[in-house]
């Protein structure tokens, strides 16, 4: 493991004991490249986070505030973004295949090169 991979896990290590504390807003944060697979963040604040290349696969994202968030080269297949704010968020050549967009937030968002196969886009 290189020392970036390190650092990444350490502060995915912190935001997951905050957030079984109870803490909701990682506005801003830098999560760029991390793991984040199969987790349940229901509700989470991380409007204006860098999540660039960030593995979100099976992530529970369900009324998220993802707003202006930079997502882009994301993994979020088989993600569940059921109401999620996703207004102004960087999307571009991201993975969304499979993705649960259902009354999801797009307002101005770079879905450029993305991959919205299979994606539920009802109500969106």
């Amino acid at each position: 493991m290189d020392i970036n991979s390190s650092i990444q896990q350490r502060k995915v290590i912190e935001l997951l004991r905050q957030y079984a504390a109870g803490e909701r807003n990682f506005s801003k944060a830098d999560l760029s490249k991390a793991d984040l697979n199969s987790l349940d963040l229901r509700e989470i604040d991380l409007s204006k986070a860098n999540l660039s290349e960030a593995d979100l696969s099976e992530t529970s994202l369900n009324q998220a505030d993802l707003s202006g968030a930079n997502l882009s080269r994301a993994n979020l297949s088989w993600a569940d973004l059921r109401g999620t704010n996703l207004n102004y968020a960087d999307l571009s050549r991201a993975n969304l295949f499979n993705a649960d967009l259902d009354k999801a937030s797009l307002l101005m968002a770079n879905l450029t090169q993305a991959n919205l196969g299979e994606t539920n886009k009802s109500g969106t």
